[in-house]
């Protein structure tokens, strides 16, 4: 991978992928705006990367992507800090695991804000003037489950196949404009969303993927980047992921629905 980037814009940037995308870009962009909500984090990270690549110039931005204020004023920032970016890494995302019908409204509508709502609006901000320049890059972190309808994980699952759907329709309208649009899609990853998606005052959170089934975020993030950089539409990283995606894709529904049926849960 030797493409060069003159600034990325990571979306979730403090922990899990959104921070291993950050470190795996660095040599590869001039610039990069890293955003999220938890600033110490968010310095951290900045520090570490400024501290190997000197000539890197980091941004930070601490923004609640569901506020659509918060929105507005990332991109304002954007536009007098001269970050305007090539690439986009709408990584951000939240989940909750529990019944739909035991859920907290409010848990549920940020989800959505964040999920879909922030990911579209930031894509609108940005794939205009890529599309001007003749040159961008969209990549757009959905998940497996966007290929499912998972019970205890309903709206999680509903938004992220929003995210696939949506990221494939703009690939179309975006071709011959010389702006790429990927989502990648990855299975169980070891970072701290399943913790952030466990409900209050519950002991447990989503049942445990088996462990031959996880893909590292080094690896997901390293397959989501050379999959960009080849212009495909969609990556399953991992071979074990990749192919429960085909396999997901062949079956048809009413078998979906029985092997969803037994499912573990709660």
């Amino acid at each position: 991978m030797n493409r060069k980037y003159s600034c990325a814009l990571i979306t979730g940037a403090s922990s899990g992928l959104g921070e291993e995308f950050a470190r795996q870009l660095v040599g590869r962009v001039d610039k990069m705006v890293l955003v999220a909500r938890r600033k110490e984090r968010l310095e951290h990270l900045a520090s570490s990367i400024r501290e190997v690549s000197p000539n890197t110039v980091v941004l930070v931005i601490t923004a609640d992507l569901s506020d659509s204020f918060e929105r507005d004023s990332l991109a304002e920032g954007l536009r007098e800090a001269d970050a305007v970016p090539d690439l986009l890494i709408n990584n951000a995302g939240l989940g909750d695991y529990g019944e739909f019908v035991t859920a907290d409204w409010n848990s549920i509508e940020k989800m959505l804000k964040v999920n879909v709502e922030a990911l579209t609006h930031l894509s609108h901000l940005v794939a205009p003037e890529m599309a001007n320049r003749g040159c961008g890059w969209i990549l757009n972190v959905s998940s497996l489950a966007s290929t499912l309808a998972i019970p205890d994980f309903a709206v999680y699952a509903a938004t992220k196949a929003y995210v696939s759907s949506f990221s494939e329709a703009l690939r179309i309208e975006l071709k011959g404009s010389g702006v790429e649009v990927m989502s990648l899609c990855p299975g169980p990853v070891k970072t701290e969303f399943g913790e952030v998606a466990r409900r209050e005052g519950k002991e447990s959170g989503m049942p445990a993927a088996r462990s031959f089934f996880y893909v590292s975020k080094e690896q997901v993030v390293a397959e989501g980047l050379a999959g960009l950089e080849r212009g495909k539409a969609r990556v399953f990283p991992g071979l074990q992921v990749a192919a429960a995606g085909l396999l997901i894709g062949a079956l048809p529904l009413v078998l979906i629905r029985l092997l969803m049926n037994g499912r573990p849960r709660r």
